[in-house]
């Protein structure tokens, strides 16, 4: 079965949500850089955002392949689900290492809609994806824990209830190992906002609402941590698994929105009395890019099965991220080739994808790191960084 035959129930149902938000509605969207509000919403009332958490608590307890089908099929149908895709892969942090207490706190409100939990506090401006030389501290005094520092790319803060915070609560100096001493938080940004926490939006390239956090002594109450002080680093990597997944299944979805626009208009347009398609000029980057592109979807699916078996998955997680993203791309740029002068017009649709398409090669972790890892990790290579 090939991953795009997967929960085809979820896959129809995500399919007529998306019809009601046509290009455009996110034309309109980008133009003002504004968070799809109506659309968010919709998908949050249908239960997509509330797939992983069980159903206990108000969801729909689904495992992550579910939700890559989610997402593959918000992109597939031209829309964009890095709206609201953090809530997905953040909430395996609170799920897996939050106490009794905590999940009976956030989750039902999560699940519900009540409270959305979409911003994910690690990256900073001088340490980027070094997460170990994060710089933003935690330090407990009594009954709290004072946080001070400043994030950035931290998208959808200004959007979010809760942030899932990365800080650090043990100097560098004073660990034994590399990865300790980072403690991960559940920061309630409705009472943190004007109470030790500033957030700046970054216009950027990409309507992605992303933006910078200035944590200026902010008390953040101790029952918000997340684990056990000083572990945080290995609960934050296991959701990166599962963004990654996730992610490489938004780019899967990209790719064949990309591959279809492009092989239907290759079929319409006539030039010198002829489709443009016969040509293999334009045939052949349209099949190779569709060819990668299901190639990669099975990388997604073989990523995705070992994280809902509890196997570890981080080189298939890595490497789907990296092929989907590739896939992605060569996709948006046989799609825009296809189209000639027409793919720079908004009313297309094409350029706004093809912007958004680009991120996935540097974001949430860029493909020279993923390539690293590889090297090191999988082929015994020495370490580069």
């Amino acid at each position: 079965m090939t991953n795009d035959e997967t929960f085809p129930e979820v896959r129809a149902g995500v399919r007529a949500l998306c019809a009601n938000f046509p290009g455009a509605y996110w034309r309109e969207l980008d133009a003002g850089r504004a968070y799809p509000e109506a659309f968010v919403r919709a998908l949050t009332e249908a239960g997509y955002l509330a797939a992983l958490i069980p159903e206990a608590y108000g969801g729909s307890g689904l495992p992550l392949s579910a939700a890559a089908a989610v997402l593959e099929e918000i992109h597939k149908a031209g829309c964009n689900g890095a709206a609201c895709h953090a809530q997905m892969y953040t909430m395996g942090t609170l799920l897996k290492h939050g106490s009794d207490a905590q999940k009976q706190r956030w989750l039902p409100g999560i699940a519900e809609g009540a409270l959305r939990l979409q911003a994910f506090g690690v990256t900073e401006p001088t340490s980027g994806t070094d997460t170990l030389s994060l710089a933003t501290t935690a330090k407990r005094e009594g009954e709290r824990y004072i946080v001070n520092g400043q994030k950035v790319w931290t998208s959808r803060a200004e959007h979010s209830d809760l942030m899932l915070l990365l800080a650090r609560t043990t100097s560098k100096d004073r660990v034994e190992k590399k990865g300790e001493g980072l403690s991960v938080f559940l920061v309630d940004l409705r009472e943190a906002v004007g109470q030790g926490v500033t957030i700046k939006p970054i216009r950027a390239m990409m309507n992605h609402a992303a933006t910078e956090v200035f944590f200026d002594n902010l008390e953040v109450p101790a029952e918000n941590l997340i684990g056990v002080e000083g572990q945080g680093f290995r609960y934050i990597l296991d959701g990166m698994n599962a963004e990654r997944i996730l992610i490489a299944a938004e780019c899967i979805g990209d790719a064949r929105w990309f591959t279809a626009k492009a092989s239907a208009y290759a079929g319409e347009r006539k030039v010198f009395g002829r489709p443009i398609g016969q040509n293999q000029g334009v045939q052949f980057p349209i099949a190779r890019a569709y060819a990668q592109s299901e190639a990669a979807a099975l990388m997604v699916a073989q990523a995705a099965a070992l994280f809902d078996a509890g196997q570890r998955c981080g080189k298939e997680a890595n490497m789907a991220k990296l092929l989907a993203s590739e896939a992605s791309w060569a996709a948006a740029e046989a799609c825009l080739q296809t189209h000639g002068g027409f793919g720079f017009a908004e009313e297309y649709d094409i350029e706004r994808k093809y912007r958004e398409a680009r991120l996935y090669q540097v974001a949430p972790i860029s493909t020279n790191l993923i390539l690293a890892y590889l090297a090191e990790h999988v082929l015994g290579m020495p370490r580069s960084y």
